[in-house]
């Protein structure tokens, strides 16, 4: 009988359910602690590189449970790593906590920006970093009390929208013996496919000429502004002559002090994107070329800065239905009375055509797999193509809700990003506790790894060896 019992023991400890409601519930009950650490991100918004208060939150929220933290990884002022364990398998959460320019808003579901042509959090980062945290905590907490062996870090990203933080981590070598690195994103729908993005390279073009009284003596001049309007005018041009997936866009960053003066400095910010890493290579040094024309042109002198350049997301099927799988058991957001009349009013403010209801926050995306790259751009993919990678949406937003955004930031300063943000932690705790408890995974997943990658691959960052931008948000 002894025996039987002690056969019965073995059986429920390598259950796949073994403690899995236990962490649930603990993790309902601290829903609104973890949704209070979100909102006080999101009240205080902190651009690429400058998330001081941002990360410090974090950081202490992770100390204080038990992790071991390391701050100002990378030579990067906001970035950490926590660690908690050691050995094998090693599991890494990754979160994200910077906020975009010009999109201030209150939680409302009209536009009321709080601060006019201030930052906001339309990409929902307030919400990626406090959910990774409480799934990094949860998972820990599972590990004490059932003796896991393992190594659990919780990675502290900043910069994400367009400064690239995660490339410079990874060239120093911080993910270099992880198995899994699981990340998730705010959204208006929950899916946890094996998909990819669009790689992305994204420059600061200079045009340098010679001011000059732009009516009394405007032969003297030299206009870093017409060199800008003609690099983007030929920019404009490429367009007929690229491949059909790319996208192209720019803004103007300086052009000028007065309309009486030649400006004598001026600059543009560049982006362009394709699903593939070697085709915005290619492109990029075809936009060289006109910058390089329209100094020329305009007898400037020119000057370019890589700003940030990320790869495509590679995807991993054998970790994302394990992720798909968790997040079907979770389930979608389900809205309150107070939380519907929100999102209806919201959807009224979308252009005509868009199509959602707020219903659709519940349901679940069906898995699918391709690397066809769509949406925008993340330095997760650089990650991806080292690291066996997995990750999920959630919705945070309301239905049909584009990200960058308003109306983003509305419902991300609210109770239905925080339901969203709860639907992430989950389905990322359960996805963790899966591995530990199956490291054979990482086996399988590293061998879809290298051959989707191929065996010829080799790392080489699209920043070259630059170090991280610290001020260019500044």
């Amino acid at each position: 009988m002894n025996k039987y019992l002690i056969l019965l023991l073995l059986l429920f400890s390598f259950s796949p359910l073994f403690g899995q409601d236990e962490v649930l519930k603990k993790l309902d009950s601290k829903a609104d602690f973890y949704g209070d650490i979100a909102r006080q991100i999101w009240a205080n918004p902190e651009l690429g590189y400058l998330e001081t208060k941002s990360s410090a939150l974090l950081q202490k929220t992770l100390k204080d449970t038990g992790f071991k933290v390391t701050a100002g990884v990378a030579e990067i002022p906001t970035a950490f790593v926590a660690e908690y364990g050691s050995g094998k398998p090693v599991i890494g959460i990754m979160a994200e906590f910077d906020a975009l320019p010009g999109v201030s808003q209150e939680a409302s579901p009209f536009r009321k920006p709080i601060v006019e042509g201030g930052a906001g959090h339309a990409c929902g980062h307030h919400l990626f970093g406090a959910a990774s945290v409480a799934a990094g905590i949860s998972v820990m907490d599972w590990m004490k009390e059932n003796n896991i062996k393992g190594t659990l870090r919780v990675y502290g990203t900043p910069a994400e929208e367009g400064g690239g933080g995660k490339v410079y981590m990874a060239r120093a070598g911080l993910i270099k013996d992880v198995d899994v690195m699981m990340h998730w994103h705010p959204g208006s729908q929950n899916a946890a496919g094996a998909t990819s993005s669009l790689a992305n390279i994204s420059t600061k073009f200079r045009f340098y000429g010679e001011a000059s009284h732009a009516a009394a003596a405007p032969e003297r001049g030299k206009s870093a502004l017409d060199a800008v309007e003609a690099m983007n005018f030929m920019v404009n041009l490429m367009r007929e002559h690229v491949p059909m997936e790319t996208r192209m866009h720019y803004v103007i960053t300086r052009g000028g002090e007065a309309p009486n003066v030649v400006p004598a400095f001026a600059e543009s910010y560049h982006y362009v994107r394709h699903p593939d890493a070697l085709v915005v290579q290619e492109i990029f040094a075809r936009m060289v070329k006109t910058a390089e024309g329209a100094a020329l042109g305009t007898q400037t002198r020119m000057e370019y800065e890589v700003i940030n350049g990320v790869y495509n997301l590679l995807p991993n099927e054998t970790l994302a239905r394990i992720m798909h799988k968790n997040l079907e058991t979770i389930g979608g957001v389900n809205y309150s009375p107070e939380e519907r009349k929100f999102a209806e009013d919201i959807i009224k403010t979308y252009p005509a055509g868009v199509k959602s209801s707020p219903e659709d926050a519940a349901k679940i995306a069906p898995f699918i797999v391709s690397e066809e790259g769509g949406g925008g751009s993340t330095d997760v993919g650089d990650i991806s193509w080292l690291v066996p990678t997995v990750g999920l949406g959630a919705a945070t937003w309301v239905p049909g809700t584009s990200a960058h955004t308003w109306q983003a930031v509305a419902a991300g300063g609210m109770s239905i990003g925080q339901k969203g943000m709860m639907v992430a932690a989950k389905t990322l705790t359960l996805t963790a506790m899966d591995i530990f408890k199956d490291p054979s995974v990482t086996g399988k997943a590293l061998e879809e790894l290298n051959r989707r990658r191929g065996a010829d691959f080799e790392y080489k960052a699209l920043v070259g060896d630059r170090k991280a931008p610290l001020d260019y948000r500044k």
